[in-house]
């Protein structure tokens, strides 16, 4: 991702230098009133080179020039913006603080407006970030990538119909717009409209605009019993090999999904395992399993018994947890599905929250330190807060699940916050699991599962954090397991309502008809009744995965 800047805030800068190659006037006459043109020319030259050091991926130097500008002009807005580009993706927090200050320096100009909103949206901050894009639009009401980001948003929260008048709007204003292009289909399958989702995704492909998202997302609107000519197409596409990593990664994910649908396994296995070379990510898996040594000796369960005390007594949170594609979208529809359940989907609060006090899983973190800073007082501020946080989706639901699996690793956090809090943990086949987690190719944050051999020793570090959990909190967390769920829906869903102490209602038997968009990889399973077809699903790779087999040991079930 060597240009980090937003695409709409890329193309403003251009137009502005192209004339007379001034600077974003806006941007700096604050500079100019402070200190006469030298400075602003001198700032704006400086600011120049920064970008192109942002182009080529040389952040540290682009951040070092931008500092210097602030140095020597104090609160200049676009240093402070070109400084929440480089901490995009990286680090979301920085990210914000730059953006934001950058609005309040320039309040009307809408890029800024709009960065500050993705980097809320990136942090799953759902209100604020719809309101800067709102604010965005109000200043510039014709900005496409502002109209997509609303769209994003609205259906990250949940709102997938309020997102497609977005779309609609942004296509009209440009018809070719990738984001646009691919935003309207998304949000279609998200609640649910494949046949109509596919329409959109095939006008994406006749006119070649964004060819291998939309291909892998138009693979996966519907299963396929015999041979499209699709197929054809997406393999001709990967032999031209002008995609780039990521494209060519989409490319054969898609024809990976299509092989596996027509049961030709062994050419769908080879096509995964291409897909996840050309991502090209790596995973420290010796550093992780550091961080679990020491989330164990850290969370012991006096520690958490002792914090507790302090923590919120609400029954509110629930939280859903295990590997990704380990039924927890599914568990998330069926209790969702009671009328005093709200599903909030996979949010990152904790997430954030966790870091913020360093718990972060990284070389440099201390943890018995970063422990020793909760005290009672900052225990009910964050239980306070986190609470508030999950209120605002549904403030009557009774029950509001969270169903971000990797929450799995802060269970010890969850425990001293909400003492009563529910923790389902979805488990799965071992092998089953980390296939499916495999063959989706999932983002940077999930390298550990682009290497089978990885994937299997990272399943026993979860395996390994799991068994110390139900240790801190004996008889807490509900076991999940999906094998049991698919053999008898009914009988483990109402042990599953019985554990959130709620009535049982038989809505939570048709969970697959139930409104509001789905915005996970599941969105077209948790579309349909329960099937068992997933079961037992790896004997189709055997021959293919022995890597991961060897490194799961004893945890495989062969």
């Amino acid at each position: 991702m060597s240009n980090r800047l937003p695409p709409a805030w890329a193309k403003h800068l251009k137009t502005q230098s192209s004339a007379k190659a001034a600077p974003p006037k806006a941007a700096l006459t604050k500079a100019k009133t402070q200190a006469g043109p030298s400075r602003a020319q001198a700032d704006d030259m400086l600011l120049r080179q920064a970008l192109e050091f942002q182009k080529a991926d040389q952040l540290p130097e682009a951040e070092e020039l931008c500092l210097k500008v602030l140095t020597r002009t104090p609160n200049h807005p676009l240093a402070f913006y070109i400084l929440g580009t480089l901490g995009l993706g990286f680090d979301n927090e920085k990210a914000l603080r730059y953006f934001a200050r950058a609005v309040g320096e320039e309040p009307r100009n809408p890029y800024y407006h709009l960065s500050l909103g993705e980097a809320y949206l990136k942090l799953s901050e759902f209100t604020p970030a719809i309101r800067h894009f709102q604010q965005a639009l109000a200043l510039k009401p014709d900005l496409v990538e502002a109209l997509c980001s609303l769209g994003n948003a609205y259906k990250a929260f949940d709102k997938g119909e309020m997102a497609l008048p977005l779309f609609e709007k942004a296509l009209k204003i440009d018809r070719d717009h990738p984001v646009a292009r691919l935003g309207l289909p998304r949000a279609l399958a998200s609640l649910g409209r494949m046949d109509e989702a596919a329409v959109h995704l095939k006008e994406a492909i006749d006119r070649r605009i964004a060819l291998p998202a939309a291909y892998n997302a138009l693979v996966h609107t519907r299963k396929f019993t015999e041979e499209p000519p699709e197929l054809a197409a997406i393999l001709a596409e990967l032999r031209a090999l002008d995609h780039g990593s990521e494209g060519a990664a989409e490319l054969h994910s898609a024809a990976g999904k299509v092989f596996n649908d027509l049961r030709r396994y062994k050419e769908a296995m080879d096509q995964f395992k291409k897909g996840n070379q050309a991502r090209g990510q790596k995973f420290d898996l010796e550093n992780y399993r550091r961080w679990v040594d020491a989330m164990i000796e850290t969370f012991t369960p006096e520690l958490v018994a002792s914090l507790a005390a302090y923590g919120n007594p609400s029954e509110v949170p629930v939280f859903i947890v295990g590997m990704p594609r380990s039924g927890t979208t599914l568990t998330e529809q069926i209790c969702a599905s009671h009328p005093d359940v709200h599903g909030a989907g996979e949010l990152s609060k904790l997430r954030r929250m966790a870091n913020a006090i360093g718990l972060k899983d990284s070389l440099d973190a201390d943890l018995g330190k970063s422990v020793a800073t909760i005290t009672p007082e900052l225990t009910k501020t964050l239980a306070a807060e986190h609470l508030a946080y999950l209120l605002e989706r549904a403030p009557r639901a009774l029950r509001i699940v969270d169903k971000m699996p990797h929450n799995f690793e802060l269970i010890g956090l969850v425990g001293i916050l909400f003492p009563n809090a529910h923790i389902i943990h979805c488990g799965r086949d071992a092998i089953d699991n980390c296939i499916s987690c495999f063959v989706l190719q999932f983002s940077e944050a999930h390298s550990y599962s682009a290497d089978l051999e990885t994937l299997g020793l990272y399943y026993r570090e979860y395996d390994r954090l799991m068994r110390h959990w139900s240790k801190v909190l004996p008889g807490r967390i509900f076991e999940n397991q999906y094998e049991t769920l698919v053999e008898d829906q009914e009988e483990q869903s109402r042990r599953l309502i019985d554990y959130l102490g709620l009535p049982w209602d038989d809505a939570c038997l048709h969970f697959f008809e139930r409104d509001g968009s789905v915005n996970t990889f599941s969105r077209w399973q948790v579309r349909q009744p329960i099937y068992k077809s997933s079961v037992k699903r790896w004997k189709n790779y055997e021959s293919e995965i022995q890597p991961l087999i060897e490194a799961l040991g004893d945890l495989a079930d062969t």
